[in-house]
This record gives C-alpha cells, sequence and structure tokens, in this order.
C-alpha cells in the first residue's frame, strides 16, 4: 500500500538539523561526516523538490484549517464495488450480496472528499458523490476527519525522508496501520478469517460506531500533522536561510 521500505523504520534517523556523533551509522546516503559528527547538510537537499515542499505545507495548513467533517460512514470502499462484477479485492469474500451493496449504497448520501479513494470508485458510483474530487482540487478538499487522509500522514512524512525524522515517520505509520483496520472493517468485505470483526455501516450502531473511530484518529492525527508540518517548515526555513549555522547536538 506504501512505498517506504519497512526497514527504514528500523532504523533510527533524526533528520535534518541535528549532529549524531560518528559513532553512529547512518542509514541513509545523504549523511555527511564532518569533525566527528554525522549531519545532513542544506546544499545535499534536492531542490528541484522545494516546490513539492512548498505544496506539501499548503496541504497539511489547509487540513489542520479546514473543519472536520465525519458523516462519510466509509462509503468509499463500498463505492468501490458498487454495481460492478469486478471485486477490487478480489481474494476475500464480500459480506453481502452484490445487490445488498447497491441497495444500501443507493439509501446512502455519498461524500467522499478524497481524490485517491475516489478515483477507485465504479463508473456508476462516482455519479452519487456529492463532490468530484480531482488532483488539482486537493488542497481544497482534503480534511482531517477523513481516515484516508489521515492514512496519508505515513506517505507525507516519507516523502522527505531522510529530511523528516524517523520519529514522525514511526508515528505516522502506526497510526496509517491503526486507521487501515478501521478501514477495511467498515468495508463490505467479511475479513472475520484475518482477525477483523465488520463494523456494520449499513446499521445506525455501525454507522455510530465508524464516528467514534474516526474521531479518535482524528485526535490523533492531528497530533502527528503539527508536528510534521513544524518539521517541513523548520525544513523550509532552514533551506533558504542564506546563513550557516551548526547543526543541534542530539
Amino acid at each position: 500500500y506504501y512505498s517506504f521500505r519497512p526497514g527504514r523504520l528500523q532504523q533510527w534517523s533524526p533528520g535534518f538539523g541535528y549532529k549524531v556523533p560518528s559513532a553512529w551509522t547512518p542509514p541513509d546516503k545523504h549523511y555527511r561526516e564532518n569533525d566527528g559528527f554525522w549531519a545532513l547538510q542544506p546544499e545535499d537537499f534536492p531542490f528541484k523538490r522545494f516546490s513539492s515542499l512548498e505544496w506539501l505545507i499548503d496541504l497539511q495548513k489547509g487540513i489542520l484549517n479546514r473543519p472536520m467533517a465525519f458523516g462519510c460512514f466509509g462509503l468509499h470502499e463500498w463505492a468501490m464495488v458498487y454495481r460492478s462484477e469486478e471485486v477490487r479485492h478480489g481474494q476475500v469474500p464480500l459480506r453481502m450480496k452484490p445487490s445488498e451493496i447497491a441497495a444500501f449504497v443507493d439509501s446512502q448520501q455519498i461524500v467522499c472528499s478524497h481524490f485517491d479513494a475516489f478515483r477507485f470508485f465504479t463508473e456508476e458510483a462516482r455519479p452519487l458523490n456529492k463532490l468530484q474530487p480531482t488532483s488539482e482540487n486537493r488542497q481544497l478538499n482534503e480534511q482531517g476527519g477523513c481516515i484516508h487522509v489521515n492514512m496519508d500522514l505515513y506517505k507525507w512524512a516519507y516523502k522527505f525522508y531522510p529530511w523528516i525524522s524517523t520519529d514522525i515517520i514511526a508515528e505516522a505509520f502506526l497510526l496509517a496501520y491503526e486507521t487501515r483496520k478501521v478501514d477495511m472493517q467498515a468495508s463490505p468485505y467479511d475479513l472475520k478469517a484475518n482477525g477483523l470483526d465488520p463494523i456494520k455501516i449499513e446499521t445506525p450502531e455501525g454507522r455510530a460506531q465508524y464516528v467514534q473511530k474516526q474521531h479518535e484518529i482524528a485526535t490523533k492525527a492531528q497530533i502527528i500533522r503539527e508536528k510534521l508540518l513544524n518539521e517541513l517548515e523548520f525544513l523550509k526555513n532552514w533551506l533558504q536561510s542564506t546563513q550557516e549555522s551548526e547543526p543541534k547536538s542530539s
């Protein structure tokens, strides 16, 4: 689901702005040794990615400032199999018949705001969504109540490895793991054989349970997002600075 190699999660990296004694073995080629310490140097940052860094900062600020929404009930996974003979995760069975899934989706209002979820909707399901998210309007649509937005924290953090600390990347990974389980529990798939009891969003009780999980995840995600944003902005300022400064001791 994500491209970051698991082995990197097992190797600590402090990120930019720190120096570590030379006895340490750096996990990435960008670290350079000088005067008995390893540290990242601003001149080694790939400056062709500076605009991506600014874009990511704007995205995270927008998510933090935008009101959270908790009324989607995880219908995105249902919309991915709606009235289709092909099942996205065909290796596991569905909890309900395709006709029952279609009837439930038809009874609901789909309000998915996440482009990377929406792009996997079936052709029949796309017009049912209140929003039509695209990669271009991502900055306007993404909000902190969406579980896919909160899973994405992991992706956005490791995109700037090793410049972002593995402390934050690991926190985001653990949240993504927790969130993905909720995502699939609320789906139309039967995952009891995998140890996941369903969150039956087709019932009022299940929808209430899903919203509670959303709130719990959003609270954790906000803390991690603020940490990530602080590091991203510090990185931007560090790169823009014309004055050389000694890395902080770690």
